[in-house]
């Protein structure tokens, strides 16, 4: 197993491994906050925002210290904020309880809110040399191919049931580069869209899924529930240099970030007309201000954009007034909205 599987993806690996930022000096914070960011986000995409983050928020405390809007600035179009505001939250039980540095403790590290079993393990791995599995949706996809496995890689018997197999053959000297490996065969080499590079694999001689040509069958995976199409109207008012941004709820998609006013529904000319009414903009100039979709993960947003200048702010308490300068640097609105921010 060693001379098969361990040693050409460890050579692989020392020889075509990415140079990526947070690799460079693999601390526990930076693997951790790379780790994040990498879910449900490319690669290229991650990169600028790691090195903003990094630059801004150094440490454990500087992340549990950090005042809530700058921190969604920060985070402003990787989406799924949740995800930055649960890590502030293992920020701020790091600094009281481990004097703000990670445990060295694959069970401490699960125990923190947001981390699950794959950001614990590669924290423990990477940071640590712990000999813990990291199984992502990469990982999955390239052992399911090498084992010829048709379990469905959707649910969590088939990626513990993986981690443990994977646990049967990790290098106790090189446990972080082993899982760092696997991801990046998978990520590179096993890709998810379009046809691996079976080629270029150092598991070309041992993989079932490329000797009995079941690549197109694996992995399997529960087909997904078709997305939620949901129409909105925005309203982006302004008034010269000002324009009006909404605050949305506590909970629920988008939850606390800025947007442009809107109504959930398609609105015709004479909707539109009755709108501007109830909110006394009667004289206002209007124009189509383009239109956008965003897809989230369980819905789809279809949005048209009306663009109404005014003469004199309307005081709402719906509404704050800020600079559009201000979009840029102070207010975090999500990149569902980016294309009419575009407009402004």
């Amino acid at each position: 197993m060693i001379e098969e599987i361990v040693k050409p993806l460890l050579k692989w690996y020392d020889e075509n491994a990415r140079i990526l930022p947070w690799r460079e000096e693999p601390t526990p914070y930076r693997v951790w906050v790379s780790e994040i960011m990498l879910q449900q986000t490319r690669v290229e995409a991650v990169k600028p925002y790691f090195q903003r983050f990094i630059g801004e928020l150094p440490d454990v405390q500087a992340l549990a210290e950090c005042p809530e809007e700058k921190l969604m600035k920060l985070w402003e179009g990787l989406g799924y904020y949740n995800r930055v505001r649960n890590m502030q939250t293992a920020a701020r039980t790091v600094v009281c309880e481990y004097e703000g540095v990670l445990p060295a403790s694959y069970e401490e590290l699960l125990s923190l809110k947001g981390i699950g079993n794959y950001t614990a393990g590669a924290i423990a791995s990477i940071a640590y040399q712990i000999p813990v599995p990291a199984v992502d949706g990469n990982v999955l996809r390239v052992l399911t191919r090498l084992w010829g496995d048709d379990s469905d890689i959707l649910k969590d018997k088939t990626k513990k049931a993986m981690g443990r197999r994977v646990m049967e053959f990790m290098p106790e000297d090189r446990p972080g580069d082993f899982n760092q490996a696997l991801i990046e065969l998978g990520a590179t080499v096993c890709v998810p869209n379009g046809q691996p590079l079976c080629d270029q694999c150092p598991w070309d001689t041992v993989c079932k899924a490329y000797k009995e040509d079941l690549i197109d069958q694996l992995p399997v995976k529960t087909p997904k529930k078709a997305r939620r199409i949901e129409h909105k109207t925005v309203f982006l008012l302004e008034c010269g240099e000002q324009v009006a941004i909404h605050k949305r709820g506590d909970k629920g998609l988008l939850a606390g970030l800025w947007e442009f006013p809107n109504e959930d529904k398609k609105m015709d000319a004479e909707d539109i007309k009755e709108w501007m009414a109830e909110h006394h903009m009667e004289d206002a100039k209007t124009k189509a201000a383009g239109k956008g979709k965003h897809i989230f993960s369980h819905v789809e947003w279809h949005m048209e954009g009306v663009r109404i200048s005014l003469k004199t702010p309307i005081q709402s308490e719906n509404y704050v007034w800020v600079l559009k300068k201000e979009l840029e640097n102070t207010y975090a609105l999500p990149s569902a909205f980016e294309i009419f921010r575009k407009i402004l």
